[in-house]
């Protein structure tokens, strides 16, 4: 007799359980408590007759059991979503989901959505932002927008924006302390950092500045909250020069030294490499580099050289959501 199939809720609490190895984000992820995922959990083991996870302290492992059922599960969700998109009617018009950091959307893409409407009237955008990981199938999400290396297991991802870091300041700091006539004299002011406070040091090193000292300052895990400090006069702060030229230009910050750093880092426009035709994802894709094209050419210094733009680098499949290098603080 056919074994029966696992409730389908307590498959998805194991996956993003096993995946997070913690509860409490898979519950955060999932929308329901830590109590629900224990439960559900609970129920599977239950009804496989094994244990999947070992509790110890307040952390969870994968049991062998655990480790060799996870691959299957993920397979089998990928193979539905893979499945439900086939099915589907890859129409131009209707719902299409973009994913993306806050800070990309409010700073860069909503600033130009217009025209991507007057060029789409039948395609309704929903954006959606967050930092956390972005799973196609699971999340109902057609194309990301993400910060990182490119590299995204079992994904299509192209490079749309490269990052050209510049340091700004409030007008009243600058009024306080003087403009900077070079970078070195930036050692001297108050500095508001990113989360992994290693943005400084690089930017020093790329102007000629060898000995930046030790980092020093309030670090933020999100750009917006990194640029209402600056804005409040707390210190100067790398920032995406792209997305801070509309406050420059009006005079809201002032860009100071002239000197520039693009990172390493870049956004890339990411989806499943089985949705990378719809007309829908081409259409935005399109959209998106011809309006990148538009910008001013960087004249910043590269740490290492590479093209704002360049084709999609197919990988072998996976799971279908964002790694977690995927997500830098922009």
């Amino acid at each position: 007799m056919e074994h029966q199939l696992p409730p389908l809720n307590a498959l998805r609490a194991f996956e993003a359980t096993a995946r997070h190895l913690s509860v409490k984000n898979a519950a955060d992820e999932l929308c329901v408590t830590p109590g629900a995922v224990s439960q559900l959990v609970k129920t599977l083991e239950l009804h496989l007759g094994v244990q999947l996870f070992r509790r110890v302290n307040r952390g969870v492992f994968l049991t062998d059991a655990g480790q060799a059922y996870l691959p299957p599960v993920r397979h089998a969700f990928r193979q539905i979503s893979d499945a439900t998109q086939k099915v589907a009617v890859p129409a131009e018009t209707g719902l299409l989901t973009v994913s993306t950091t806050p800070f990309f959307a409010s700073a860069w893409l909503v600033p130009r959505l217009k025209s991507f409407q007057d060029a789409h009237p039948d395609i309704d955008l929903q954006l959606l932002t967050s930092h956390a990981l972005a799973d196609f199938a699971r999340d109902g999400v057609d194309v990301a927008i993400r910060h990182g290396m490119g590299h995204y297991p079992g994904l299509a991802s192209q490079r749309v924006l490269t990052v050209e870091m510049v340091a700004v300041a409030s007008p009243a700091l600058v009024a306080q302390l003087g403009m900077p006539g070079q970078p070195a004299d930036l050692l001297r002011w108050p500095r508001v950092n990113d989360a992994q406070r290693k943005g400084w040091r690089a930017w020093f090193e790329a102007q000629g500045v060898q000995d930046a000292g030790p980092v020093r300052g309030p670090s933020f895990d999100d750009a917006g909250l990194l640029l209402k400090a600056v804005l409040a006069g707390q210190g100067a702060a790398l920032l995406p020069a792209a997305m801070m030229a509309p406050e420059i230009a009006e005079g809201r910050l002032v860009a100071l030294c002239g000197a520039s750093w693009i990172e390493d880092f870049a956004y890339h426009l990411v989806c499943p490499q089985s949705s990378s035709q719809r007309p829908k994802v081409a259409a935005f894709r399109d959209w998106l580099l011809e309006a990148v094209r538009k910008k001013p050419v960087s004249s910043g210094r590269r740490k290492t050289a590479s093209p704002t733009v360049e084709g999609p680098a197919p990988v072998p499949p996976r799971r279908a959501g964002l790694r977690r290098a995927a997500s830098r603080t922009p």
